[in-house]
Parts: C-alpha cells; sequence; structure tokens
C-alpha cells in the first residue's frame, strides 16, 4: 500500500513539475522552487570564496571576467529569443577567478560561476576557455542541479511534502544541496548524469558561438584532452561521456551551433 502510495505521489510531483530543457526538450522533474535553488547556491558561493578569495588584477581573472560577460549575454539573449526568459530571471551573474591547481569551474543556479586558475593551462586560449564556461554555465540554464536533487530527495525523503522537507528537514535538504553539486554519485544516476552533460555540451556550444567564439575549438579541446591519455574509468561508471563519444556527439551537433556563429561578434 505504502509503495502504490509513493508511487501516485511520485506521478503527482512529475506532472506538476515537469518542464522541457532548451534545445533538447527533454521532460525534466524540477521539485525546488528556483528561488530556493539560489538562495542555498548563494550561501555556498559566498562560503566558497570565503575560504578562497578571488584573484583580481590579473589577465586571466580579466579574461575569466570578460569571457563571463559576453557568455550571459548570449544566454539571454538566446532565452528571450525562444521563449526562456523565466529559465535566467533572477539571474545575477558573477565571474571569479580562484588560485587552485584542480582544472575546474561550476555554475551555480543564480548565475554564480567560478573558474580554478588549475584549468587556464589546458583551456591555454580565450575561445577554449568560453567554450568551457558555456557548458558550465548550460548546466545551471538546463537546470541540471534542480533535477538531480529533486530525484535524491523523492529517493532519501520519500513522498515527504515540499514545504515540510525545506522547513524541518532544512539540514538533509542542504546535504542533498551539498551532494548535487558534488563529485560522487551513485552508480544508478550515472547514466542520467551522462545525459546531463551532451545536454550542456549542445547548449553551451549555442551560447559560446552567440557570444562570437567559434564552437569548432570544442573540438580541438576534447582532441587535446584525449591526447592526454592517463587512466580512466569506462564510460559505464564515469558521469561524463567518454572523449571519443562526446567528441562524435559534438561534430553532429556542429551544424547547429555554427548557424548561431558570426565572426567578428565578440
Amino acid at each position: 500500500m505504502k509503495k502504490k502510495l509513493l508511487s501516485f505521489v511520485l506521478l503527482v510531483l512529475f506532472l506538476v513539475s515537469c518542464s522541457k530543457v532548451p534545445i533538447t526538450k527533454r521532460k525534466q522533474i524540477n521539485l525546488l522552487p528556483e528561488s530556493e535553488m539560489m538562495s542555498m547556491s548563494l550561501t555556498s558561493y559566498r562560503e566558497f570564496l570565503s575560504q578562497h578569495p578571488p584573484v583580481n588584477g590579473s589577465s586571466e581573472a580579466g579574461m575569466v571576467k570578460n569571457v563571463g560577460a559576453k557568455i550571459s549575454a548570449s544566454v539571454t539573449r538566446y532565452m528571450n529569443q525562444n521563449g526562456y526568459a523565466k529559465r535566467v530571471q533572477g539571474y545575477q551573474w558573477e565571474f571569479n577567478l580562484v588560485n587552485s591547481n584542480e582544472a575546474n569551474a561550476w555554475c551555480m543556479p543564480g548565475g554564480k560561476v567560478v573558474v580554478y586558475s588549475g584549468l587556464l593551462p589546458i583551456t591555454q586560449d580565450e575561445s577554449s576557455l568560453a567554450i568551457v564556461m558555456g557548458h558550465e554555465v548550460a548546466h545551471a540554464v538546463a537546470r541540471h542541479g534542480n533535477e538531480r536533487m529533486s530525484q535524491m530527495m523523492v529517493s532519501t525523503l520519500g513522498g515527504m511534502a515540499l514545504d515540510v522537507a525545506l522547513s524541518q528537514k532544512s539540514a538533509e535538504t542542504r546535504s542533498i544541496f551539498l551532494t548535487a553539486y558534488g563529485a560522487g554519485s551513485a552508480l544508478g544516476t550515472l547514466a542520467y548524469s551522462r545525459t546531463h552533460e551532451t545536454e550542456a555540451d549542445k547548449l553551451g556550444l549555442i551560447f559560446a558561438a552567440m557570444a562570437g567564439y567559434d564552437p569548432q575549438k570544442a573540438i580541438v579541446f576534447w582532441e587535446r584532452m584525449a591526447s592526454k591519455g592517463g587512466a580512466k574509468p569506462p564510460e559505464l561508471l564515469s558521469t561524463h561521456p567518454s572523449d571519443q563519444t562526446r567528441i562524435k556527439n559534438l561534430k553532429e551537433f556542429m551544424p547547429t551551433a555554427l548557424s548561431y556563429y558570426h565572426p567578428g561578434t565578440k
């Protein structure tokens, strides 16, 4: 009986919380209000920067902010032109470079973007950096974090009412938020994470192209990443597509991305 009730609750939640991802039109379930996601994101973002002060005044920090401004402008333009303006409503974009040997970058709901200095030797130039930043911004715009959290909340808190989960289970909700934006993931959700990665690749290419960056740089970048070699987990056990699969998918999508590219608009 309990299983049937939970299944019914999940079906109702899916019907009332279902939306479509831009470009791919894949249906997704987002249980949490974006205002709540932005609030949790802002708290985590401020905590992170308090421990990792942003780099200021360097040419690299200036490049991150410059690329970010162009990418965010293209995001707003694309969303407005395609009926998705509400997706970025309330976004207050910030782009910061922090000192870290880790090759990483991320964007939280609300437009808070951080690039680690360890990424720059790999991207090597502004266009490749735009490809990576466009990808990370796409995760936030596509609400992948909300979707991942929604799945985790259902599996962790069951059919509990959302307002109860957010108020009486705030510690658990906070923990789920941090896990959703972490590197760890259960095997059962890995295929879904790869779907997110592929969607972010496609959206990110369009955002970079509209910002005036050649989307074909993505092929060069990932081929360079693939040439580095090293031990990697099998694709089945990875949250990211293999380099070969990613490059294949990017090449297939490239004609669409190039239709948004107008050289000289940077």
